[in-house]
């Protein structure tokens, strides 16, 4: 069977380009997801690599779609090796049920993390000089309003979970623990 695995990294992205790509391999099913590679714990992911038996084919439209650190890329392949699945990526044009692809697999992925971490390392630097001309004042402060009281009310008798909480005011799980931490002291002191 041939699959295709198509990942963009946000919901704004568009996923046309790869599909249009993988046109040429009749690809039997698809797995698409739009959703950041920086670690494996992706749905639809986990639900391809569950799905793939031996003897079927994964397309890939390129190495950063399956995984952004060398690590994962060759975890991942060496899971697919197992269960004697192939990988083929368009762009790198690498099938790795062959010697050479399997090395120039390796390389690519090596090249592909290295190039990842200088790119977080200059927008570390950046954020430096930013922050040292006082140009840059981190994420703006998310406040305690009316909607977080009234929700805060409804996560209190258990009508809603930290997960519930944090989903209908649009913030991270740290982020609701700081708010609330604040507004139970502020609260009670």
């Amino acid at each position: 069977m041939n699959v295709a695995y198509v990942r963009v990294s946000t919901i704004e992205q568009n996923e046309a380009r790869q599909v249009e790509a993988m046109k040429e391999h009749d690809i039997d099913k698809y797995f698409v997801e739009k959703v950041s590679a920086k670690d494996r714990n992706r749905p639809k992911l986990r639900e391809m690599l569950e799905f793939v038996r031996e003897g079927d084919t994964i397309y890939i439209h390129d190495f950063s779609r399956l995984a952004r650190s060398t690590k994962d890329l060759l975890e991942i392949v060496e899971e697919l090796k197992e269960k004697k699945v192939n990988l083929i990526s368009n762009k790198e044009n690498i099938d790795t049920s062959t010697p050479t692809g399997k090395l120039m697999l390796t390389m690519v992925g090596a090249i592909a993390e290295f190039e990842r971490q200088n790119l977080l390392e200059r927008q570390k630097e950046g954020i430096a000089i930013a922050k040292r001309e006082g140009k840059y004042r981190g994420r703006k402060k998310v406040a305690v309003n009316d909607e977080f009281r009234e929700l805060y009310a409804e996560y209190s008798v258990r009508r809603i979970n930290k997960t519930q909480f944090a989903k209908a005011l649009n913030i991270s799980r740290p982020t609701l623990d700081r708010m609330m931490k604040e507004y139970v002291d502020s609260i009670s002191g």
